[in-house]
């Protein structure tokens, strides 16, 4: 049975081959101008890491395993730094023991004797966090990481209100094929699709591929229900109300520290039928993102509406490097999408952008496949290819990354060039260049979610230190201009220091105050948004 790969996106047999590393390090020599030495990828039999430090009780040895493999793939992320430490063996800090509970009563017992000992607990979905935010924390006597996957069932189907009650363990794949014979679907898409959890999209406040309308994982919540130290934590089903504040916020983005989800009631839709998709060519950025406004506030809601920059289009989609790409795409269960496209062309030739009527998908319900031809379809499987293709760059020196912010629109240029500005000195400065892009993932009646990936010629051996140079500037350009330090990524431990800026004082502290009443003891995942 094939195993996660403890350092590379996917499976074990997601991990590249030497062919194809040598593939990737030719091409990028040629980028460089330098040759790239390939360094062979790291076994699970080289792992050494540090002896566990605790040993579960008997009631609970049964869900618990120290295995080295277990212990290393559930000790990172999935972000750059994180790939790199595992590529190179560096564990200092590894979890002591990786829980599988069965059910509720385990997790009660877990943290119950987490409590008792003062070890920590991390709550883990699918360990594809970004953001450092299934890291162990440094100065806990022992850790325990508590692994959801075995909950992972959907538990019941509300067919007139179209809402179903699911186990938070299940990845995207499994709940959508649990769905399908209600002809539901939750439609909620981000790139970590396979190998994330609903728990962890809740948990981190995830944002899906959908770029207006039901986009983040709040619009698709109805109740939750959690696991907390001191009882259990759930809220009633409703449509929407105004009692109050709502339970429901307080748990969304929380990252584990005020207990674990265990499942919720989600709000589901019919399966689409009709689609339409459109590739819309710009002069300029600029241009591209006058055509994004102006849809984003026409209420059209498009199921995507992503603008590339000249570089990324170039890169991703097969443009000449000159010109921005505007990808459109709408869709429905029941009504015929070619209305609403053709309304946001107009709005896209308005703002100066071009594509002829010939190349305008339009899908009858008959379930032909749209978005899949031409620039369109090249962008899309470069995205769904995006997770593999930083396998093959590890051990390079390649230093690369993406940061995502959000901002009005009155100020999204300022922020823009201040952050490209940060990114290509720090690019200059410590890697004697490289290459800066930017695309909108998603697009608001007020503003835009602009994504920022940079990619440069490191030093081996200081990656790391290059990497957090790179982003702690451009992470203060970001916030020194207005902009959040995550859209769609959570905070976790790497995006703490701006995350304390960004947030207002007072709700900080009354954050620690529903952390001290439902984890006294400060168990859950301490240091993730406020000080243990």
């Amino acid at each position: 049975m094939a195993k996660r790969s403890f350092w590379a996106w996917g499976m074990e047999t997601d991990e590249p081959n030497l062919q194809a590393k040598k593939k990737a390090a030719q091409r990028l020599s040629i980028t460089y101008g330098v040759p790239l030495e390939i360094i062979p990828n790291p076994s699970a039999n080289d792992l050494n890491l540090r002896p566990s430090r605790i040993k579960p009780p008997k009631s609970l040895s049964s869900i618990c395993t120290t295995d080295a493999h277990e212990r290393a793939s559930h000790t990172y992320g999935r972000n750059y730094e994180d790939r790199i430490r595992a590529f190179n063996l560096d564990f200092p800090n590894p979890t002591d023991l990786v829980a599988y509970p069965r059910d509720e009563k385990d997790i009660i017992a877990l943290l119950d004797w987490c409590s008792i000992h003062s070890y920590s607990a991390i709550p883990y979905g699918g360990g594809s966090s970004v953001v450092g935010g299934v890291e162990p924390p440094e100065d806990s006597k022992g850790i325990v990481t508590i692994d959801l996957s075995q909950l992972n069932r959907l538990l019941e189907v509300d067919e007139i209100s179209r809402a179903a009650r699911i186990q938070s363990g299940i990845y995207g794949p499994a709940l959508d094929a649990q769905l399908r014979p209600y002809n539901f679907t939750l439609r909620h898409f981000p790139q970590s699709y396979e190998y994330s959890t609903l728990g962890g999209w809740i948990a981190t406040r995830s944002g899906g591929h959908y770029a207006t309308n039901h986009t983040h994982i709040d619009d698709f919540v109805e109740s939750i229900r959690a696991i907390t130290p001191t009882g259990i934590w759930e809220s009633r089903r409703l449509p929407g109300s105004g009692a109050g504040p709502s339970p429901d916020r307080i748990m969304i983005g929380s990252e584990g520290i005020f207990g674990i989800i265990t499942e919720a009631w989600m709000r589901v839709q019919a399966r689409p039928r009709f689609r339409a998709s459109a590739g819309v060519i710009f002069s300029s950025f600029e241009a591209g993102a006058e055509a994004s406004r102006l849809i984003a506030q026409s209420k059209l809601w498009p199921a995507n509406c992503r603008l590339l920059d000249p570089n990324e289009a170039s890169e991703a989609a097969g443009l000449d490097g000159t010109h921005a790409l505007l990808v459109i795409g709408f869709e429905s269960s029941d009504i015929p999408q070619q209305d609403p496209m053709r309304e946001a062309i107009v709005l896209a030739r308005q703002a100066g952008g071009t594509i002829d009527d010939s190349d305008i998908r339009i899908s009858d319900g008959s379930g032909s496949s749209t978005g899949r031809q031409g620039n369109v379809g090249e962008w899309r499987n470069s995205f769904l290819r995006a997770p593999y293709d930083r396998n093959l760059t590890m051990g390079l020196g390649i230093v690369a990354e993406t940061l995502e912010t959000a901002i009005t629109w009155d100020r999204w240029q300022e922020l823009e060039q201040t952050v490209r500005q940060s990114l290509n000195k720090s690019l200059t400065d410590l890697c004697g260049g490289g290459r800066v892009t930017c695309r909108f993932t998603h697009v608001y009646p007020d503003g835009p979610a602009p994504y920022f990936t940079f990619e440069g010629l490191g030093r081996k051996g200081s990656e790391l230190q290059i990497h957090k140079e790179i982003k702690q500037a451009a992470s203060e350009a970001i916030i020194s201009t207005g902009g959040t330090i995550t859209h769609h990524h959570a905070v976790g431990r790497v995006h703490r220091h701006w995350y304390d800026k960004q947030r207002p004082d007072l709700f900080a502290q009354s954050l620690k105050q529903i952390k001290q009443t439902l984890d006294p003891n400060g168990i859950l995942n301490p240091g993730i948004l406020i000080d243990p």
